[in-house]
């Protein structure tokens, strides 16, 4: 079985460096964006239903890493849903991308297979859609922002027939998880961080609105810089962004001369990347700096594409390019 995981999921744009792979994450512990189908298949439906469900004996407020009992007696055949805690936020809706922290143990051991609690980082994944298993998909959509959500998943909702042999799950287990509901990014989202000061005037002046829409990015009539800008626009309070992070983006890219080659404003979609995976410029540019950050990147050649550029795009050989990255979130 191949797994198909959000984490390793790279931008739509031009960002991303053929080739590359990461055995190391492939390696790593399943999680909900670990799906076992064949993402051009139909996911599977089912009844849900209000229980049974197992009881939660420590941690019971939201973002408090949960402790849970192991199943009593045999599981529903349906996928039961319960809402623990009520949040007062926005509906999540199918397409979004939704931030969330999670514990999923076995039902009948009670064994945790894995929790973001521990890696103290909500995970972020596009919800609704096929790119989770298909239990979160089908429990999640329309559950408000700031609630705690528990689940009890049948293998046809979970990780199928197959189970997922590193996690010691049988293709006859019935999962458990408990997910806290912490936010949501659309195609609309932007970065709100506090306003720096932009004083360079041989820099690009980027745009500081946060309704969604790209930025304006006045490039100046002087000579591109010849080494890496890499400055904030918008100040986040975030966590800094560590060299071996995964990341969510809204981005505009334009080239010296102002003229735009990548967009995925234009796109109406949001980027999601590890930093190894995308060009050097994106990767020492955004290491170091917090989330929630709108920052201007000047990237010169040897840092960019140098003289192979993509094919079929605007960008030339030994083109400089200059970028407006809202780092709305860690994956």
């Amino acid at each position: 079985m191949r797994r198909r995981s959000l984490l390793l999921a790279v931008p739509a744009g031009l960002l991303t460096l053929a080739g590359c792979g990461d055995d190391k994450a492939d390696k790593a512990k399943p999680k909900p964006s670990d799906s076992p189908s064949n993402s051009a298949s139909a996911p599977p439906t089912a009844k849900i239903v209000a229980g049974p469900l197992p009881e939660i004996t420590k941690g019971t407020k939201f973002g408090e890493k949960p402790t849970v009992a192991k199943g009593s007696g045999k599981p529903s055949s349906d996928l039961a849903v319960k809402t623990l805690i009520e949040g007062k936020g926005k509906e999540v809706v199918k397409g979004d991308y939704l931030q969330a922290n999670y514990l999923g143990q076995i039902w009948a051991t009670g064994k945790v297979f894995d929790n973001s609690y521990d890696r103290g980082n909500p995970t972020v994944f596009p919800i609704g859609v096929g790119q989770v298993i298909p239990g979160w998909d089908q429990a999640l959509v329309g559950k408000k922002l700031d609630s705690r959500v528990e689940l009890a998943i049948p293998p046809k909702m979970g990780y199928g027939k197959e189970g997922n042999k590193q996690a010691g799950i049988k293709g006859s287990d019935t999962l458990v998880f408990v997910v806290d509901l912490v936010g949501t990014f659309t195609d609309k989202s932007s970065a709100k961080g506090k306003e720096v000061a932009q004083s360079n005037k041989d820099l690009p002046k980027v745009g500081t609105n946060t309704d969604g829409k790209a930025p304006s990015i006045d490039v100046p009539k002087s000579k591109a810089p010849e080494k890496l800008v890499a400055s904030y626009i918008l100040e986040g309070d975030g966590d800094e962004v560590k060299e071996t992070d995964s990341l969510l983006c809204q981005y505009e890219g334009v080239l010296w001369d102002g003229k735009e080659f990548d967009s995925s404003y234009k796109r109406k979609q949001l980027a999601s990347f590890q930093l190894a995976q995308v060009v050097k410029g994106w990767a020492q540019g955004l290491t170091g700096k917090k989330v929630g950050s709108r920052v201007l990147i000047v990237i010169p050649p040897e840092l960019g594409y140098g003289d192979q550029p993509p094919q079929g795009s605007p960008i030339k050989k030994d083109s400089t390019l200059v970028f407006s990255v809202d780092i709305l979130a860690k994956m």
